[in-house]
């Protein structure tokens, strides 16, 4: 009679099949039954050495759950639903949602989350770059599935997260192109001939995001003591189904096929045709009659930091006051077609102002002003930081009005000029080095001074 062996004792043995097997006792499942792992290899050391694994990970805590683990699909659809949706903001969601759906399921989806490997993820990102990509979109698709990755293994779903053992591309950090002064001036003159002239001096006048401009509103606006107070902002949300069948509805929008290569009705888009449908597709949301949370949305910003209030330049107070004005005339000129949400900035019928549109009238602006071409972010964010920098203004200061929440963030808001350099390094060459008309002024020619001045020439001959 074979001795009995300990608690959690491993087994090893030789099959019928031909195979060496290992049983390990990990513990017990949730249903209170015995939890044993199985390991197999061709040879006695082999699987000896699986078993040795397996009990160094059990003894640490650190071995994955029993039972079959999810596929990559499958579980980027657990953690976006169930996970990220209570952290992240509406936006960022739908950003992740975004990259999962294009880019995550279709290159690693079918792979079972405890099988995936390195390669796998480098195989989806050469491909991705392939596709013509930028770098900074591979990037962002590596952290999304790297969190993912990170939650399953806090939860002991897989060994490791791999993604971690993955260098992503390099990406070089975009140069802000904030405007100049007299840049600044000009875009304002432009824009002093349109009834949203006060929405572009909120802009680059005090750096705020463009969300953060359209969803202002009033209650949130000091004339008396020149504050605003960005407590809200505008933003296009995507749209979700509401209804049981988000593939039937959406049926009449499915395209399974690619576009030919002679594409005509995606000649237009920047970033050419897009992809075919999955299969079981359920997006299409916009045209479902029950849809959900999509659309121009108010949503909070981002960070508490970004709710601060913000001082209001003084010369821009009776400009405010005039803008109210006018607004008081369009909503009574609108009468019951206004339609009342306490903006600062609206349509002649008291709806927001459409980001899209917002976005076409900077680069109308751009042309007439006769500015190159540039983002929206540097002609207001990086250019109200850039200029407060000029004027004098300690960074901590440009911190507080930017509302950013590290002091490293509004350092790369803020641009060096170069004509600025080259007068403090004059300035500092003054300080250190008279001016040669000064030495020469200066200077008392005496006999001992032109006697060593000869002794150094004939030494220099």
């Amino acid at each position: 009679m074979s001795p009995r062996r300990a608690n959690l004792e491993s087994s090893i043995y030789l099959g019928n099949d031909g195979w060496w097997h290992g049983r390990v006792t990990m513990g017990v499942k949730n249903d209170g039954s015995p939890d044993r792992r199985h390991r197999r290899a061709r040879t006695e050391a082999e699987v000896r050495r699986k078993v040795r694994e397996l009990e160094t990970l059990r003894d640490k805590g650190r071995a994955p759950k029993a039972g079959r683990k999810p596929t990559v699909e499958q579980w980027m659809t657990t953690y976006l639903t169930d996970i990220a949706s209570l952290k992240l903001k509406p936006r960022s969601l739908d950003d992740y949602w975004s990259k999962t759906r294009n880019d995550i399921i279709p290159g690693i989806g079918k792979h079972r989350l405890d099988k995936l490997a390195p390669e796998h993820l480098e195989r989806m990102y050469r491909a991705m770059l392939d596709e013509g990509h930028a770098p900074s979109h591979v990037l962002k698709v590596h952290r999304i599935l790297s969190r993912a990755l990170k939650i399953a293994h806090r939860r002991r779903l897989v060994v490791e997260n791999v993604a971690t053992l993955v260098d992503p591309p390099s990406v070089d950090e975009t140069e802000a192109n904030p405007f100049t002064t007299e840049e600044a001036k000009a875009f304002l003159e432009a824009a002093a001939k349109r009834p949203t002239f006060m929405r572009w001096c909120v802009g680059v006048g005090m750096g705020f995001r463009q969300g953060e401009t359209l969803g202002l509103r009033w209650p949130y606006v000091d004339l008396d003591n020149e504050l605003f107070r960005p407590e809200w902002q505008l933003q296009r949300l995507t749209w979700r189904h509401g209804c049981k069948d988000p593939h039937a509805c959406g049926a009449q929008f499915h395209r399974f096929e690619p576009c030919p290569a002679d594409c005509k009705t995606h000649k237009s888009y920047k970033r050419g045709c897009p992809k075919p449908c999955p299969k079981g597709c359920t997006r299409h949301a916009r045209a479902c009659p029950e849809r959900q949370g999509g659309g121009l949305v108010f949503t909070r910003p981002k960070t508490k930091k970004s709710r601060n209030a913000v001082p209001i330049p003084p010369p821009f107070i009776p400009y405010l006051r005039e803008h109210k004005a006018q607004q008081d005339e369009m909503r009574a000129a609108a009468g019951e077609l206004w339609q009342e949400h306490g903006l600062v900035f609206t349509r002649p019928d008291g709806r927001p102002l459409d980001p899209r549109q917002d976005w076409a009238e900077f680069k109308e602006l751009l042309a007439e002003a006769g500015i190159d071409d540039r983002r929206l972010y540097d002609g207001s964010r990086h250019t109200a930081g850039t200029i407060l920098n000029e004027l004098g203004v300690d960074m901590p200061t440009i911190m507080e009005i930017l509302r950013h929440t590290q002091i490293s963030q509004t350092r790369r808001y803020v641009k060096g000029r170069s004509h600025l350099s080259k007068d403090a390094m004059r300035r500092m060459g003054d300080t250190f080095m008279p001016s040669p008309r000064a030495a020469t002024e200066t200077r008392t020619e005496t006999p001992d001074t032109r006697a060593a001045r000869s002794r150094r020439r004939r030494r220099i001959r």
